[in-house]
Parts: structure tokens; C-alpha cells; sequence
């Protein structure tokens, strides 16, 4: 009897591993085929930051835009600490008894117009600025959009996405290096073309 009872939990045992090696290998093959669905998925992603970076515009017009920038707001720090010197030095010179109420005045007054031409004229090179680093952007956004709507004009993807917002990703959904090629064809397009209209 305790043989017949031994063989029987036996036999249950080996069937019970049997369907969990089943459901094992179930699970494993489901995996496999989950996975290579998403190798062959309808979605990407696309480091747009990467393909800003490494883009022929942004190396050619990008950076002179950047340098432009920085000489700017270098240009404007300096003129401004030029004038709180002199407006500095002016009361100095006023406290020690070096010149008179009246010059004292009249140099601040001059001092005054200086700062108030010094800033309209910052608010004019600021806001210029600004329109060529939006006027960069838009172009910069334009030749993205105009590249991933040539790469996905069979649509053979469902789904393009910005990398900067994806958490996990499979690598095989990266197409960053094919539009990154696609706007640095068509920027070079686009500069042969205003080339031949001029």
C-alpha cells in the first residue's frame, strides 16, 4: 500500500513539474515572441537633443548663433559695470569734497542718460537675439519634422516619440542616427536651394 501511495505522489510529482516545465517553457516562448515583436515594433524614439547636437546646422549656424550669444551678453555685463564704476567713482569723488553739488549733478545727470540709452539699446540687441535663437528653433523643428515625415511616409511606423520623456527603451526602436542623416540631407538641400535662388 505505502509503495502504490509513493508511486502515486511520484507520478503527480513528475506530472506536476511537467506542466510547470510546460508552463515554463510556455512563459519563456511568450517572452521570446514578445520580445521580437518589439524588434519589429510599429514604434520609435528619436534623441531629438543627439540629433540638434550632431546636426550640420547646428555645427555651422548653431554654434556661430551660441558664439553670438555669449559676445552679446559679455558686451552688455561690461557696459553696464562701466557705468555703475563711473556712477561709483562720481560719488566718491563727491563725498571727499573733489567737485562741486553742481557738477556732481550734472555728471549724474549724464551718467542717468547713459544708463537709460545703454538699456534701450541692450532691450533692442536682446530682443533681436532672442528672434534669431526662436527663428533657429523653428528651422531646426521644421527640419525635424520634415525628416521624420520622409522616413515615416510608407508609415511603416504607428508611433515616433521624443527620447527625452521615454523611460525604457529596446535600442532596435532608436532611429536617431536615420533622421539625424535625413535633416543633414535636407539642410543641405535647403542651403543649395537658396544658393541657386540668389
Amino acid at each position: 500500500m505505502k509503495k502504490v501511495l509513493f508511486a502515486a505522489v511520484a507520478l503527480l510529482f513528475a506530472v506536476s513539474c511537467n506542466t510547470a516545465s510546460n508552463k515554463s517553457t510556455s512563459a519563456t516562448e511568450a517572452e521570446a515572441k514578445a520580445k521580437s515583436e518589439v524588434a519589429a515594433s510599429d514604434f520609435a524614439f528619436v534623441r531629438t537633443d543627439a540629433v540638434f547636437a550632431e546636426s550640420e546646422i547646428f555645427k555651422t549656424e548653431g554654434t556661430a548663433l551660441q558664439s553670438k550669444n555669449e559676445k552679446t551678453q559679455k558686451s552688455l555685463a561690461e557696459k553696464e559695470q562701466k557705468l555703475q564704476n563711473e556712477m561709483v567713482q562720481l560719488q566718491e569723488k563727491y563725498q571727499k569734497g573733489l567737485i562741486t553739488t553742481i557738477e556732481a549733478q550734472r555728471k549724474e545727470q549724464d551718467i542717468q542718460k547713459r544708463v537709460a540709452a545703454y538699456q534701450e539699446n541692450a532691450q533692442k540687441q536682446l530682443r533681436a537675439l532672442e528672434e534669431e535663437n526662436m527663428v533657429f528653433q523653428n528651422r531646426m523643428a521644421d527640419l525635424m519634422q520634415r525628416a521624420i515625415n520622409e522616413i515615416n511616409a510608407d508609415g511603416a511606423y504607428k508611433m515616433i516619440v521624443n527620447a527625452t520623456a521615454l523611460l525604457d527603451a529596446s535600442d532596435d526602436l532608436d532611429i536617431t542616427s536615420i533622421v539625424l542623416d535625413k535633416v543633414n540631407e535636407l539642410y543641405a538641400a535647403d542651403k543649395n536651394a537658396s544658393k541657386s535662388e540668389k
